[in-house]
């Protein structure tokens, strides 16, 4: 409860307009069952599992404050008079499909289908624990097996089926970094860009630029569901073309952390959002 406590202020006291958070395999104590089946395995006093989850829920009632999304969507609408003035939806999930003791673990492809096929078709920017398949999600090994992908089969699909303008995951730890896909007919993808963010001990801010200014915009007509309130996904999915997918990860290494734990910078992406008119229904 008090590491929880403290990350939340951290999180409260960053000056943005919207925070949108999501739990991940390490988050035990925000898996109920699991939590109830587990947490002896992690505490030897056992926290309160609603009341954890109820401190992240309650700051949601102070205007994005913290956002916190447990494999659900909202739109968010940024209204600061010097900011982008737009509004978009998202969709965040906690869960990754793998093998051991860890919480919001699915281990099957038909429970994976199940669990992605409920994100809305209209969602512009996608949030998970886990990589999609192939993408950001390689673990570096040091055997004959050579580098293995971890991520989820049934995520890529849904991405490929939704095209969202971003893709943003963690997890893999090494596979830190971002790569372009451009979506190719109904079955397909290419890769455009696939390029090496700056190190560890760089100073470098770690940006991605997706306006234009360094290589060709993302080519998505961004919010068309939820700006317009059109509902039609096959004009949003026919308007998008690419998804920028972004392994954020900040810890480098994965456990046992050999040589001691290691951290990324943050990750800045920069990229274009409709501006939206004091009128549009959707602002009000």
């Amino acid at each position: 409860m008090a590491e929880l406590q403290r990350t939340i202020q951290w999180i409260k006291d960053a000056n943005y307009e919207a925070k949108i958070v999501i739990a991940g395999n390490h988050d035990v104590t925000l898996d109920p069952e699991f939590y109830a089946e587990h947490g002896s395995c992690f505490h030897k006093k056992l926290e309160n599992s609603a009341k954890c989850i109820d401190i992240l829920k309650r700051e949601k009632y102070e205007k994005y404050t913290i956002l916190f999304l447990n494999h659900e969507s909202a739109v968010v609408k940024l209204t600061r008079p010097e900011g982008p003035r737009t509004v978009f939806k998202i969709f965040g999930s906690p869960f990754s499909r793998f093998s051991g003791r860890w919480a919001f673990r699915y281990d099957t492809a038909e429970e994976g289908e199940h669990l992605w096929s409920q994100v809305p078709s209209d969602a512009d920017i996608i949030v998970t624990h886990t990589p999609p398949f192939g993408y950001c999600d390689r673990h570096h090994q040091d055997d004959e097996k050579g580098n293995t992908s971890s991520g989820c089969k049934q995520l890529l699909n849904t991405l490929r089926n939704i095209r969202p303008i971003l893709s943003i995951c963690g997890h893999v730890h090494e596979s830190r970094g971002y790569e372009r896909i451009q979506w190719d007919g109904a079955s397909s993808a290419v890769s455009l860009a696939k390029e090496p963010l700056p190190p560890i001990n760089s100073k470098k801010q770690s940006l991605i630029d997706l306006t234009g200014k360094k290589q060709p915009s993302i080519r998505n007509l961004a919010g068309v569901g939820a700006i317009k309130g059109s509902g039609d996904a096959q004009l949003i999915q026919k308007s998008r073309q690419e998804t920028c997918i972004i392994n954020a990860a900040i810890l480098a290494k994965s456990w046992p952390h050999v040589g001691g734990k290691q951290f990324n910078r943050p990750i800045v992406v920069d990229v274009n959002l409709p501006v939206c008119d004091e009128n549009d229904e959707a602002m009000k």
